[in-house]
């Protein structure tokens, strides 16, 4: 504060005694020594005795003098001589002070005092009122032993549980996803017995499956398994990271494994005619090709960049990083609408496919992976992931924000035909990643206050922080509309001079029921992430304890109506009525993801920052680079 301020309180001398009452004597003596008496009657000997006779006058009348004030007994008492006590002595006869002894003022703060004395205040505030946040914490805890639970009793080695009919299923290529996924967040929450069946799993079984497994999708494989194996690398000692664990099998283990998934995985890059790598890859013959309608998503190609630089930076060889990185550069040099770019792109020529652009499915982390592989590369020559960052929060700003009908919640819609053709008001719940987001790329991690104190936020910061606020209302509402108190996967808004109608999502309790509309077809539940993700990103920026109660309701409705008694959690299929059926599917991100935000969201900021952290778009922490070493 105080290099902020054009002025210190060092500078500023001042006397309290200014401010006190003086004494009678003073204040007549004062005035007869400062006056013109003094320069007429010291000229002769008269005036001279007449000035010592009204001094002692004056000293007479004051030695005299008594003042007589009722008490509360109704008798009279003598203040200055009462009860044996006079001007010049106490009831013991002791001589007591001739002056009045001056009134003690409080000490004068500086400027920094006051910031730091409110700040104090403040944060014993939070800290002492309130839930006991360690025990809801303990609470996710279980719920994630429980989900862990289903899993290895009935589903050990698939890639899911199907925790209604006790089964497991491969559903993304048959590397035991859950068991990658979870790892990090079972050694985050100090689980070690899930921490040694999934490390000793990984040892024996996953070599295995890397070589002889068939076709998987790049992006899937890339931010679940190859991001989980690099975060457990790190958490478990790699490169003396911050969490070191004691049990499950050494690091090496988990970078070894990375690096063989990494390598088969490439391929998918170099055989592609362009710098857009294909959809597709075959792991056993190290083959790749496109999707069967030959595009790529466009988020797909460009969230991999996290994982193969760090991956390049733990084993010293550059070509993950720069064969990643090439699809950011090319991109870089492609056509958009404010920053805003379509959801399909062609491997084959290296263009944007179609017009549609949104936030949601196929656009969503292409804008995420702009900020944060800068942030995970500050220093480096990387500001163009910044300046495309900006210029599509812009857009977004510009063209895809609007606020419902009749409660003003603010959304981000899409543009299904492009710039040119109509809005729709249709908002996934995977939009929900942007609040945290735009936190993040507001303070870059570091707390608002702090940030602020040190003017490191422009006007523009401070506007994408403002809407992070605002759609993290929107997307907890989208949650509270409804009668399990459990989002949709889609949500529709009412617009001015654009009402969707339809049903809403059954709380009628509920101030929004009339702005959210949630189709039938829309209306299921996969246990996502991405609101108690952006909870978790905004109370660390803010410290406003409403993102931790909202998590905590959302966290209660997860285990009112998703948790399966004989364990695990199960996705829905409709959230608007009670009871809601269930769907027998638990995605991998629930552990990976869902559960690690929310147990974050409850823990003390020190655990894994997000100064020296970036998350990947699965939630397996990375270290920014000058933080390996996780201090």
């Amino acid at each position: 504060m105080s290099k902020s301020l054009p002025y210190s309180m060092k500078d500023v001398h001042y006397d309290n005694a200014k401010f006190r009452q003086r004494s009678l004597i003073k204040v007549i003596t004062q005035n007869i020594l400062t006056s013109n008496i003094k320069r007429e009657c010291i000229k002769c000997s008269t005036g001279r005795f007449l000035v010592l006779l009204m001094i002692f006058g004056v000293a007479y009348l004051m030695l005299t003098h008594t003042s007589h004030i009722p008490s509360s007994d109704g008798n009279a008492k003598n203040v200055g001589t009462e009860e044996g006590k006079n001007f010049f002595t106490d009831g013991r006869g002791r001589f007591r002070r001739f002056w009045r002894k001056p009134p003690r003022l409080p000490p004068r703060l500086s400027p920094d005092e006051i910031v730091t004395r409110n700040k104090s205040i403040h944060n014993s505030d939070k800290i002492e009122s309130g839930p006991d946040w360690k025990v809801r914490q303990q609470r996710v805890k279980e719920a994630f032993i429980h989900a862990w639970s289903g899993y290895r009793n009935y589903a050990m080695g698939y890639d899911e549980l199907m925790p209604l009919s006790h089964r497991g299923v491969d559903g993304l290529g048959g590397l035991g996803a859950t068991i990658v996924d979870a790892l990090d967040t079972a050694m985050i929450m100090g689980v070690d017995e899930v921490v040694h069946e999934a490390g000793s799993w990984i040892e024996k079984h996953l070599p295995e499956r890397i070589d002889a497994k068939g076709q998987v999708n790049l992006f899937e494989t890339t931010i679940r398994v190859l991001g989980g194996l690099l975060s457990a690398y790190h958490l478990s000692g790699g490169e003396h990271g911050g969490n070191a664990s004691t049990t499950g099998p050494k690091p090496a283990v988990y970078l070894d494994n990375a690096r063989n998934l990494a390598d088969r995985l490439l391929i998918a890059f170099t055989s592609s005619p362009s710098a857009i790598p294909f959809s597709d890859v075959v792991l056993r013959d190290r083959s790749a090709h496109p999707a069967p309608n030959g595009l790529s998503s466009t988020a797909e190609v460009s969230t991999l960049q996290l994982e193969f630089n760090y991956l390049s930076s733990l084993t010293g060889d550059p070509k993950y990083g720069l064969e990643s990185m090439k699809v950011l550069e090319h991109m870089k040099t492609l056509p958009k609408v404010k920053g805003l770019v379509p959801i399909y792109i062609n491997p084959h020529t290296g263009e944007f496919s179609g017009d549609n652009i949104r936030l949601g499915s196929r656009g969503d982390s292409y804008y995420e992976y702009l900020i944060k592989v800068w942030l995970q590369n500050r220093g480096s020559n990387l500001t163009y992931l910044h300046d495309m960052y900006e210029e599509s929060m812009k857009g977004v700003k510009e063209l895809l924000v609007r606020k419902s009908v009749p409660n003003g919640l603010v959304f981000v819609g899409e543009l299904p035909y492009g710039p040119k053709g109509a809005f729709s008001p249709k908002m996934d719940h995977l939009v929900c990643f942007l609040p945290g987001t735009l936190a993040l790329g507001a303070t870059k991690g570091i707390v608002k206050e702090k940030a602020m104190r040190e003017n490191l936020l422009n006007f523009e910061d401070l506007q994408n922080l403002k809407l992070a606020e605002d759609l993290a209302k929107t997307c907890f509402e989208m949650y509270s509309v409804t009668s399990t108190g459990l989002a949709p996967e889609i949500a529709y808004f009412n617009v001015e001079g654009q009402s969707e109608g339809g049903p809403g999502g059954g709380n009628k309790n509920s101030k929004y029921v009339d702005d959210i509309i949630i189709k039938p077809a829309d209306r299921h539940n996969l246990l996502r992430p991405e609101t108690v993700e952006s909870l978790f990103v905004l109370f660390r920026i803010t410290e406003d304890p409403k993102y931790r109660e909202w998590g905590w309701e959302i966290f209660e409705a997860f285990e009112k109506y998703t948790k399966v008694d004989s364990g695990g959690y199960t996705s829905l299929d409709d959230v608007t009525v009670l009871p809601p059926h269930r769907r027998d599917k638990m995605e991998t991100f629930f552990l990976g993801e869902t559960l690690k935000y929310l147990y974050l969201l409850f823990a003390d900021r020190n655990v894994i920052p997000l100064d020296k952290y970036v998350f990947n778009t699965e939630a397996h922490p990375l270290p920014i680079q000058g933080n390996a070493g996780g201090k």
